[in-house]
């Protein structure tokens, strides 16, 4: 059986640490149980980094901090195929080359910013495999 692999959008994370009792903070704590592994690249781990650090999310740094680090210890990085169709939101495109290249699910709350493909799940979707 191959390792299951997923790629978090950026609001995935921003949303499990804003709301712990969510279906995103189900999903993030699936990661840190090792769950899943979860797949990132430099493009992604700079959005996260300017994301989580912004003040008016009100996420403590050392929330971010954390997270970050286990992305970087324990995730998986790969470097993705960069995909040439139009995107509703062409910051999306890294999250989803990543999860095409690496044969990963993508997990977002915009699903419609992307292709509708197997592979993109919502928070809640992907708890329901």
């Amino acid at each position: 059986m191959k390792p299951l692999r997923v790629v978090l959008d950026t609001n995935v994370l921003v949303s499990a640490l804003m709301s712990p009792l969510g279906n995103p903070a189900r999903v993030y704590r699936m990661f840190f149980s090792g769950a899943f592994s979860l797949v990132y690249n430099e493009r992604i781990l700079l959005e996260y980094e300017d994301v989580l650090y912004r003040l008016y999310l009100r996420i403590s740094r050392e929330d971010a901090d954390t997270i970050l680090n286990a992305i970087i210890l324990h995730g998986e990085y790969v470097e993705s195929v960069p995909s040439t169709f139009p995107m509703t939101d062409e910051d999306d495109r890294i999250f989803y080359d990543a999860a095409k290249s690496s044969d990963a699910y993508l997990i977002t709350g915009n699903t419609r910013h992307y292709p509708n493909e197997s592979f993109i799940l919502t928070p809640t979707e992907f708890l329901e495999l």
